[in-house]
């Protein structure tokens, strides 16, 4: 009986000390300086204008490319361009929402979570872009011998 009940108050230990550093959490981020939020608002409007930039660039060499019939023979460089013009969409996308605030809750905030929040759906695009990388470096190389 002893075991139960000092299972129990440890538990509402836990509970209680997870409920404090939640509280606490929140309250430091609530008073950050306004000096910092600037900061962070400026720094995503940057990279939002960095992504419509590439996404631009990224689509007018892939119009380039299908317009002068040249993707079929430079296939590595094609695929580099898409993947470059997925990250750069999808940078623009994820730096977005990210202003909006839009809260955690349910199954849809895990989901918006884990792809947006975590940038995995960029880097999905940035890691296919190192690995064609050195796909072309490697047939490149090859070809030259």
């Amino acid at each position: 009986m002893t075991e139960e009940t000092s299972a129990t108050s440890q538990l509402s230990d836990v509970v209680t000390t997870t409920e404090d550093w939640t509280t606490t959490g929140v309250n430091t981020k609530t008073a950050s300086s306004s000096s910092s939020l600037g900061t962070e608002f400026y720094f995503h409007v940057a990279v939002i204008v960095i992504g419509v930039f590439g996404t631009a660039a990224n689509a007018l060499i892939l119009y380039a490319l299908v317009a002068s019939k040249q993707h079929k023979k430079h296939v590595l460089i094609f695929n580099q361009n898409a993947l470059d013009l997925f990250s750069c969409i999808f940078l623009v996308i994820t730096y977005s929402v990210k202003l909006c605030g839009i809260p955690l809750t349910g199954w849809l905030g895990y989901w918006y979570c884990m792809l947006i929040l975590t940038d995995n759906i960029v880097w999905w695009g940035i890691i296919g872009s190192i690995i064609n990388l050195a796909i072309i470096t490697i047939h490149s190389d090859s070809v030259q011998l």
